[in-house]
């Protein structure tokens, strides 16, 4: 029995205590033990005190696998689903077979879409990471919200999360991979921004090394003796598909929201500096014979492996027969790089759209975006439903009966989720953008508007007609091209932390 087996070794956990245990991470430990990379060992001896406590922990531990399998059949059928949340880094519209990819492999995510559902039209928070993922947190655009670049700002006390909304009505939560909204220390950490849970990289320059010394477990750091003294034998993806698949194995009677923030296909630009070899990956299976450049195979079996992990958690899914009571969505931060010495055009990464990740064109913040909730979620549908990162919040408060903060930017998306009439819609989409310089990017029904620099005139560009934007039609639709201008006027608020450039104009 699952639960029984779990609260077994986390007993023999206390008896053989690992330095820096968890509920997930220390079963990740035991369950690996001999794998590559793999130095920690338990101390030999342990104390009478810890053997009581073990004991009464094992006793409780058989109490608890007799319960009735009623209540666990009840947790099942609760309205409350999980929630799985998949963040890539750096993924590209183009980079999977179902959106059109044909020389990289990704049949789970691709199984993924004909078992759920395939958005077209699903954007970004950013073009960029770090403002991406406090859209997806906070429900707010880049218009409105605290961290709206690379700058080291963190989330306040007074920020509400989407970790926070779901918490405070049951769900268990955890965070793995990613954060980037806040350092050690800080009101921003993942532990005092709703995750019960959390192991993995704080900002955004330390998650670009693959094989770092050392990351976070909740308010602590966590030492991978694999890396230690220039060696390189433990892969951080790797450590945060374990402890995905020892977390969903673990749930047995709370619903949970669990969020896989992986960085992968994400390059190390300092590594590419320094030795050319951003693209940072184990191996370059299943594509070593290809007579590809070494930057693409790596690429491409870096989104391959991302694939294979994806496929595991499904697997552990549907083996913890939780398919029916769990919502897995699956997107990415930004469109595709080109930090790792690999070129876009060589995979058309971001398929027939215009632009790259720092871009606020539409290859830059439109992305995949794949839901599969078994049972609720008709299969195998593509949607043309327009929504960004900043509606999750939202929609997932609305699965999970939760209320959201008022005066969020975005909406519930559960009728479009559910192959329903979608009736209330955004009027409009906002990107701003602070690195190199200021931009701003807006959406208004099939329309798109892009000013690259204050003060500069809005290009204009018609989405159905012309989605890779190489038609700038803004001379000639001037109502049009006024309306969004005006939009934009509306569409930000000021903040000290990012200010236009006492130089420039304010965007007219």
């Amino acid at each position: 029995m699952p639960l029984f087996r779990t609260s077994l070794q986390t007993a023999c956990l206390l008896i053989h205590p690992v330095r820096q245990s968890s509920a997930f991470l220390s079963m990740g430990r035991v369950m690996t033990t001999g794998l590559p990379g793999s130095t920690h060992r338990p101390p030999k001896r342990f104390s009478l005190g810890t053997l009581l406590v073990a004991l009464a922990l094992l006793a409780a531990c058989v109490a608890q696998a007799q319960a009735p399998r009623a209540q666990r059949e009840r947790f099942r059928k609760s309205p409350q689903p999980n929630i799985i949340l998949i963040v890539a880094d750096d993924l590209g519209y183009g980079d999977l077979g179902c959106y059109g990819q044909t020389r990289i492999k990704t049949p789970n995510l691709d199984r993924l879409a004909a078992e759920g559902m395939r958005f077209t039209q699903f954007y970004a928070g950013a073009a960029d990471s770090t403002p991406s993922r406090a859209a997806l947190m906070t429900g707010l655009h880049t218009g409105h919200g605290r961290i709206r670049g690379n700058k080291p700002i963190a989330l306040a006390q007074e920020d509400t999360t989407l970790a926070e909304v779901l918490r405070a009505v049951g769900y268990k939560t955890c965070a793995l991979g990613k954060w980037g909204l806040g350092s050690a220390g800080s009101t921003g950490m993942p532990t005092k921004q709703g995750f019960i849970d959390w192991f993995g990289y704080l900002d955004d320059v330390h998650s670009q090394n693959y094989y770092p010394t050392s990351l976070w477990r909740n308010e602590r750091t966590f030492t991978l003796r694999g890396n230690l003294y220039g060696k390189r034998t433990e892969y951080s993806h790797d450590w945060f598909t374990k402890a995905s698949l020892n977390y969903i194995r673990q749930q047995e009677i709370e619903s949970f929201f669990l969020y896989i923030a992986y960085t992968l296909p994400q390059a190390n630009q300092e590594r590419q500096k320094a030795v050319r070899d951003g693209l940072e990956v184990p191996n370059d299976h299943p594509y070593t014979k290809e007579p590809w450049p070494q930057a693409e195979k790596n690429k491409a079996a870096m989104i391959t492996r991302l694939d294979q992990d994806v496929g595991r958690i499904l697997n552990a899914v549907r083996t913890t027969r939780l398919d029916e009571h769990t919502l897995i969505l699956f997107t990415s931060d930004n469109g595709p790089h080109e930090d790792g010495g690999n070129k876009t055009a060589f995979f058309r990464s971001a398929g027939p759209l215009r632009g790259i990740k720092r871009d606020l064109y539409e290859g830059g913040i439109r992305v995949p975006m794949i839901a599969r909730w078994t049972g609720k979620i008709p299969e195998g549908i593509v949607s043309d439903q327009v929504w960004a990162m900043w509606d999750l919040l939202p929609t997932l408060a609305d699965i999970a009966g939760a209320k959201p903060p008022e005066k969020l930017d975005g909406l519930s998306m559960v009728p479009a989720l559910l192959g329903k009439e979608q009736s209330e819609q955004h009027e409009f989409l906002y990107w701003e953008s602070h690195e190199p310089g200021f931009q701003q990017a807006i959406r208004f029904k099939e329309w798109k508007g892009m000013r690259t620099a204050p003060g500069k005139d809005l290009e204009l560009y018609h989405l159905v007609r012309d989605p890779g934007e190489t038609n700038n039609v803004a001379a000639s639709q001037q109502e049009i091209t006024m309306k969004l201008s005006d939009l934009l006027k509306s569409a930000r608020r000021e903040s000290p932390d990012w200010p236009l450039t006492s130089t420039s104009p304010s965007p007219k």
